[in-house]
């Protein structure tokens, strides 16, 4: 028996459940297919994970200088298990309540692995979704007006550097860690490499960073890699960049032992266990495109501003059409993708206006066009920059390293780019990114009053700094 819908979306993650929940409020008939669990990578795999281990690590880093703020205690000691709990317990109260969502708003959830078929007797056009039920029922036929596709993403290796169960690992094995090993090497310094380095050594783990460019974030402003190189290096955390890992040397024995080329020479890296992490990669294998006339390139699929592919009543969001891969951006395509099939004449979604966050102990985020974009794209910029240490809160907080750098066009004093690194950075970026829809000039976010005593007059500081107006510097 096949079953009819507005519309059927692919995978239940961040993007898919907040599409098909703004899907039901507009009153489509809707269905969600997901072989795993309702959050997708983002619960149960990724941001909250993560974020929770981290948690816990500045937690215990902290505690260990609370002599420092007059309280004495004894020396603390990790207990990983309880971590592991307390992650585990935090992704099954989110959980619980994606699914309340789900119930909310009669939104049909069909637990297994779905494909899309071309041309057939249920409809003349690609889009029929065939389940491939997780009980092992009989597959179970969807017929949509409209197909989402949110199928996520997987993290890459390298070859050679193969997930094994024992000592080579991706960020998805690190995550169900029993035990914390002495030493790591880290295979990527990017976003996810950076805050595992930075969880890692708060919980006590040597720990190595290989990174393949000449930088750390290299696709954050220099100036922040350049202060988060230094803050790690601080926190005893060794980065190598510049270099070549060399897969095929890799052993496996008591440990891991690897080799990489650097400054032209050919050097031996080793530790207990190794942590690889060099992007992901888009989920499309498997899922039907072939049935389609979907194009897909460098692995991505291809869509217009409103998410359609190729087939028009085909969408898709999020990892698996590449970009900025942030479980933000995919709720947000989810929005834009569901209120365009259902006419609503939606706003395409400006990337520059999108926040991104690096959850690491400094913490770091930005929105907009770095210094070097914005000067690669013919603005003559000016550049405004404010350290957190001469913010009364953050010597409170006992954490005054980092500042907040503002770019702006030195012609039309518009805003180009924030960007910040220090305490609480991630959840004080919004009011960069509001700046940013706003089309506001660093003028008006100094006249916003900031507070005091708090950690976002930072903000108002570096936005006068632009002009050279600054007060506390």
């Amino acid at each position: 028996m096949a079953n009819e819908y507005d519309l059927v979306v692919l995978g239940g993650g961040t993007g898919g459940y907040v599409a098909a929940v703004r899907a039901s409020q507009l009153g489509l008939k809707t269905a969600i297919v997901e072989s795993g669990k309702l959050g997708g990578t983002c619960l149960h795999k990724g941001c909250i994970p993560s974020k929770a281990l981290l948690r816990s690590a500045e937690v215990f880093e902290q505690t260990k200088k609370a002599d420092t703020f007059g309280v004495e205690t004894e020396q603390p000691t990790l207990n990983f298990f309880k971590v592991q709990e307390r992650k585990q317990s935090i992704i099954d109260t989110l959980h619980t309540g994606v699914q309340g969502l789900m119930k909310k708003g009669k939104i049909d959830v069909y637990e297994g692995f779905g494909r899309i078929l071309g041309p057939s007797i249920f409809s003349p056009s690609a889009g029929t979704i065939s389940v491939e039920m997780n009980n092992g029922d009989e597959n179970q036929m969807l017929i949509p007006k409209n197909v989402l596709i949110a199928t996520g993403s997987s993290p890459r290796t390298l070859p050679g550097l193969e997930v094994d169960e024992d000592y080579v690992m991706t960020s998805d094995e690190a995550l169900s860690m029993k035990e914390l090993p002495e030493s790591i090497v880290i295979v990527g310094g990017g976003v996810i490499g950076i805050e595992w380095a930075s969880m890692l050594t708060d919980f006590g783990v040597e720990v190595t960073v290989l990174e393949y460019t000449d930088r750390i974030l290299p696709t954050e402003d220099k100036d922040i890699s350049k202060e988060m190189t230094r803050l790690m290096k601080k926190k005893g955390v060794k980065i190598v960049t510049g270099a070549k890992v060399l897969g095929e040397t890799l052993k496996k024995e008591t440990g891991v032992e690897v080799q990489a080329e650097h400054k032209g020479e050919t050097k031996t890296y080793s530790a207990d266990r190794m942590l690889v992490s060099v992007g992901r990669s888009p989920n499309v294998n498997n899922i039907g495109l072939e049935n389609t006339d979907i194009v897909v390139e460098n692995g991505a699929i291809q869509t217009n501003k409103y998410y359609q592919t190729k087939e028009s009543h085909i969408y898709a969001i999020g990892d698996v059409i590449g970009g900025m891969q942030l479980a933000h951006v995919a709720s947000h395509e989810g929005i834009t993708a569901v209120e365009h099939m259902a006419d609503q004449d939606p706003m395409p979604m400006n990337m520059e206006q999108v926040p991104s966050c690096i959850y690491s102990n400094p913490e770091a985020a930005s929105v907009g066009l770095t210094e070097d974009q914005a000067k690669e794209q013919g603005y003559n910029v000016k550049v405004g920059k404010f350290p957190f240490k001469a913010v009364g809160k953050a010597l409170v907080y006992g954490n005054s390293d980092g500042f907040v750098k503002i770019v702006a066009d030195e012609e039309t004093d518009d805003l180009l780019g924030v960007h910040m690194i220090g305490p609480h950075v991630t959840d004080m970026i919004s009011e960069a990114g509001l700046a940013k829809v706003l089309d506001a000039t660093p003028w008006e976010v100094a006249h916003s009053i900031h507070p005091h005593p708090t950690l976002s007059e930072v903000m108002g500081e570096a936005a006068l700094a632009v002009d050279g107006k600054q007060i506390h510097g």
